[in-house]
């Protein structure tokens, strides 16, 4: 079972994401981009990452937009590091690319 990160804990951490931002108790980012087909490549590659990370997270892919939306439930639906490292390899996609 996962360790719920406390409020300073979580600060600290978001504080070292980019754009990333709290929602309660989830860790939340909206990505934006140029057209729907980019935007579904982006969830795709979102997908292959969490499947790697056995960490899935809330995804809602709208017209040139995708939330991410993480969440640990095995510590009570409640953000652990889990949330952040995955937050991490997410922005490793380098999405949205200008």
């Amino acid at each position: 079972m996962a360790n719920a990160l406390s409020d300073a804990e979580i600060n600290v951490e978001l504080a070292k994401l980019n754009g990333w931002a709290r929602d309660g108790d989830e860790l939340v980012k909206e990505f934006q981009f140029d057209n729907y087909l980019a935007g579904l490549a982006f969830a795709s590659g979102v997908g292959v990452i969490a499947e790697g990370l056995n960490h899935h997270p809330d995804l809602v892919i709208g017209w040139r937009r995708v939330k991410v939306s993480f969440t640990t439930h095995d510590a009570g639906s409640k953000i652990t590091a889990k949330d952040v490292a995955a937050a991490e390899a997410i922005d490793g996609l380098g999405y949205p690319r200008s």
